[in-house]
């Protein structure tokens, strides 16, 4: 048998701790060719599709590229660890440093190139599925038909490549051998528990609960200004969190006997604290990636419902018309001529409301102030479901336009209007009375609605505005958004389509949203993985000792739960802590823009944390089936 066919062996002997491994790369492959199908796809040389997809591709492709080298980097660190005694062994059978290094360098390179054909070959199974997804995501005129992606195939083929030989050979060459004893009973010494500062302990606490209290507590401009300190508080403290906190908490519950000596926590407890040094690590580092990603499609997914729910909200008729100030009443009943006309070709059946907007001046106010007559505001609260006003003869209703108000961050401006009066024709003056918060005429942050026989009796109005609006059923967005783009093109500047508005959004959007979106997953499963590899690298460990054991008398139902509960401690912890990170930081985002995400939020870390229990459970029963083959 050649040096060659030794290391091809040896990879399939060793196949249960490469799988991970070699799963994971080929995720990370398949991956970065998806990216590639989408840049040298023929439908992106067209220059009406969105460039920002085009360079997105190429940005997200580059970030995927570094991260995969440093995660691929880990993983071939976490074996090596792992195979201390192999080691020792090839080197009593006379093996040298440089034998060794060659054989890492082998099978690493054979991992490699296996792990790319496959990611290619996954990716072309499943690029038609991608192409349609992203094609709605995306928003382009051009359909991303399936083609055969020759130029994708050899770009990710000889990156791969190039990424797995460098590390290939950047391993090899920092691998160094330790003394032949030491690498026979590596896995055998004893770690040492670790030891935890009562301190460090207390600061790990303090830190979270400032950098928390503060990225809750600040808003508007000052959750920017608060941010990078929030950001270097909540690392250090996590990093103490696990590192001294926990294990000082581990050591408290040992000091317990009544929770110590109960069941099976003996055994859990005991194993956990003599392993919590370098689990510690290896929770931050998924703590803080994992945060990543929550974070950033959180936040990408609730910049998306700001933009797009804001106007939504703000803008609650389909088609608005606002003439500009110099149109004669001639253009204007031409343009809602035309606009009627629009609506009659593409079938769509719309109900029509017009209004002279009058602004008029107000005591203690330099400003105008429009105020509304009250048939007027109910004709186009009939339109959207408002509820209508009827004010008395001696009454004016102060109408709000919240939304309005806390997109532009600005403070309500109803305050100043209650504490105005609206004076009459006769020298009498009427006061506010009320407020209320509706979107009828959504052009105003602020305005009075008065009595239809009070308002006969105003002042002569100062200036004034023509607006007209359509309301259309539901049902019928594609010609609606259609309809936007012709009145858009037609009428600029003086035709608003809300559909069309948040089409517009999207189509800009939806590149960003999607590339988060992949780079996110990207970092989830990186995260999963470095358990995965935590778990296994202490496998054969975990076999002798639970083999012992069952030998004085541990039945199979206990050892089910003591592994359960181990496992669940390590997938789960690291994960729960990056779920608080994240919820904080979401929390800060909405108070910055004063605009609730909670179901966007509550969406996204709802999904990580459905996909983290899946993961676990199909690791828990892998693992379970492992260690029991050795002691049944």
């Amino acid at each position: 048998m050649t040096f060659r066919q030794f290391a091809f062996n040896n990879v399939l002997r060793n196949k249960r701790l490469y799988i991970a491994y070699f799963l994971s790369s080929m995720f990370t492959v398949m991956v970065f060719f998806t990216f590639a199908i989408f840049a040298f796809h023929p439908a992106f040389s067209d220059a009406s599709v969105n460039e920002t997809a085009v360079f997105g591709m190429g940005v997200a492709g580059g970030i995927i590229y570094v991260f995969s080298f440093f995660f691929v980097l880990y993983s071939m660190s976490s074996f090596l660890q792992s195979r201390k005694k192999e080691f020792g062994l090839l080197m009593m059978f006379g093996a040298s440093n440089r034998q060794i290094r060659l054989l890492v360098f082998l099978e690493n390179i054979l991992i490699g190139f296996f792990a790319t054909v496959s990611g290619i070959l996954t990716g072309l199974v499943f690029a038609k599925v991608i192409l349609l997804i992203a094609e709605n995501v995306l928003i382009i005129s051009e359909s991303l038909d399936f083609y055969f992606p020759t130029w994708a195939i050899i770009v990710t083929f000889i990156s791969f490549l190039i990424l797995f030989f460098l590390i290939s050979v950047f391993v090899s060459f920092i691998l160094r051998t330790n003394k032949l004893i030491d690498l026979i009973k590596g896995d055998k010494k004893s770690k040492g528990e670790p030891k935890a500062s009562l301190l460090l302990s207390i600061l790990a606490a303090l830190l979270l609960l400032v950098g928390y209290g503060t990225a809750v507590y600040v808003k508007g401009l000052f959750v920017i200004y608060a941010m990078i300190p929030v950001i270097v508080v909540v690392t250090l403290g996590t990093y103490l969190l696990f590192t001294q906190l926990s294990v000082y908490v581990i050591r408290k519950l040992k000091g317990n006997k009544s929770i110590f000596w109960k069941k099976t926590n003996m055994l859990l407890f005991s194993d956990l604290s003599f392993r919590m040094k370098d689990n510690a690590r290896t929770f931050f580092l998924v703590a803080i990636i994992s945060t990543v990603a929550f974070s950033a499609i959180g936040t990408l997914y609730g910049f998306q419902a700001y933009f797009t729910k804001g106007i939504k909200d703000i803008n609650r008729y389909t088609f608005t018309y606002s003439p500009l100030g110099d149109d004669s009443k001639e253009v204007i009943e031409k343009d809602i001529s035309q606009v009627n006309a629009i609506l009659k070709d593409e079938k769509l059946d719309a109900m029509i409301e017009q209004v002279q907007l009058n602004y008029y001046q107000v005591t203690g106010k330099k400003e105008s102030v429009l105020i509304a007559r009250a048939s007027d505001y109910n004709s186009f609260a009939g339109l959207i479901g408002e509820t209508e006003l009827h004010p008395k003869e001696n009454e004016a209703i102060v109408v709000e336009q919240s939304d309005a108000v806390l997109m532009n961050g600005k403070s309500k401006a109803s305050k100043e209007l209650m504490e105005t009066a609206i004076p009459l024709k006769s020298g009498q003056e009427i006061s506010p009375t009320r407020v209320i918060e509706a979107s009828v005429l959504t052009e105003i942050k602020a305005y009075y609605v008065v009595n239809d026989k009070i308002y006969d009796q105003l002042n002569e109005p100062i200036e004034s505005n023509h607006s007209v609006v359509w309301q259309v059923k539901e049902g019928q967005t594609d010609k609606v958004v259609e309809v936007g783009k012709q009145l858009d093109k037609e009428l600029p500047f003086k035709a608003f389509s809300v559909d069309y508005t948040i089409y517009q959004i999207n189509k800009a959007y939806g590149p960003i949203l999607f590339i988060g979106l992949f780079i996110g997953i990207v970092f989830f499963v990186s995260a999963g993985s470095f358990l995965y590899f935590r778990l296994f690298t202490d496998l054969e460990e975990e076999k002798r000792k639970f083999q012992s054991i069952a030998k004085i008398g541990l039945t199979e139902s206990e050892l089910k739960r003591v592994v359960n509960r181990q496992i669940a401690l390590l997938f789960f912890s690291p994960i729960i802590v990056a779920l608080i990170h994240g919820s904080v930081a979401l929390t800060a985002l909405s108070h910055f823009f004063d605009f609730n995400i909670t179901v966007e939020a509550s969406l996204v870390l709802g999904s990580f944390a459905f996909i983290q229990l899946l993961y676990f459970l199909i690791v828990r029963y892998f693992y379970v089936k492992q260690v029991k083959r050795i002691i049944l």
